[in-house]
């Protein structure tokens, strides 16, 4: 098992992390899948953020690049899902990020007590509120991290 502490391996992995996970088997989105899959980290999902992961395989254009297959991309989802610790969002803290469809998984970050928010879209969630133990972090950054 990884050295670092706990709240470090509860994480949100963002929707976008997913999609690069798909679209490159080497690079870093793909290890941390990986590592929720191995059961290194703990991930977490909640409502907004499971909705999020649907609208992905609806969303026209998303998986035009995907080397994985349709039903494949919806088997690994499901294996993702079944590492994911569910958590329910009772109190909306509005961080006023500067996309405003990313405060969900601040909040759900907060409630879950997750230590890390792994995404591609780090300036999404430069807003002015700030949490303390919660880092948003790219794939790569996370990795060494651990290391």
């Amino acid at each position: 098992m990884l050295s670092f502490p706990r709240q470090m391996r509860v994480v949100v992995v963002d929707t976008s992390v997913f999609v690069a996970a798909l679209r490159s088997a080497d690079g870093a989105s793909r290890q941390v899948l990986r590592l929720a899959l191995e059961g290194a980290i703990e991930p977490v999902m909640g409502q907004k953020l499971f909705l999020e992961f649907l609208d992905l395989f609806e969303r026209p254009g998303v998986f035009d690049d995907c080397p994985v297959p349709a039903e494949d991309r919806l088997a690994l989802f499901e294996g993702f899902l079944s590492t994911c610790r569910w958590c329910e969002v009772f109190f909306l803290w509005r961080p006023n990020l500067p996309d405003e469809g990313e405060n969900h998984v601040v909040e759900l970050a907060v409630a879950a007590g997750a230590g890390v928010v792994v995404t591609h879209n780090v300036a999404d969630f430069g807003g002015e509120l700030r949490f303390p133990g919660v880092e948003v972090m790219r794939p790569r950054e996370f990795l060494k991290l651990m290391r």
